[in-house]
């Protein structure tokens, strides 16, 4: 025979698994008219607790079985938007959902700051040529 506290548990998990699924983390793509997909995706977290014990009645010892138990469980659930991935015919481009630091947005500006770099000397040299 399964322990009462088993089926608390799994009760728990089974709600844990409804609300949580990979549909919450990426979102359903969207399509814009003009040909852009829009791809909406958070940040989850979750937690859970489950106890319980069982009491006696009497100071006599008693099978597992006969002694009467009290038990519960609880979950929590927090999606954070994060941003969006932008997919169109120029590449691909995140926008945060929230605001970034200074050095947050150094950081992911650089990849396109090397691309103007790179670009604006290959237009020298032609120029030069």
């Amino acid at each position: 025979m399964d322990h009462p506290i088993s089926a608390l548990m799994q009760t728990t998990l089974e709600n844990i698994r409804d609300m949580v699924d990979v549909n919450t983390v990426i979102g359903d793509a969207i399509q814009t008219a003009s040909g852009i997909t829009v791809i909406p995706f958070s940040k989850v977290s979750f937690g859970f607790a489950t106890g319980g014990g069982e009491y006696e009645k009497q100071k006599e010892p008693q099978p597992l079985q006969a002694l009467p138990f009290a038990g519960g469980s609880g979950a929590g659930v927090t999606v954070q938007p994060v941003g969006f991935l932008v997919i169109g015919p120029d590449g691909v481009r995140l926008l945060p959902a929230q605001n970034k630091t200074a050095l947050e947005q150094a950081i992911s500006s650089a990849p396109q700051l090397v691309e103007d770099i790179k670009n604006a000397l290959c237009d020298h040299r032609q120029k030069k040529e």
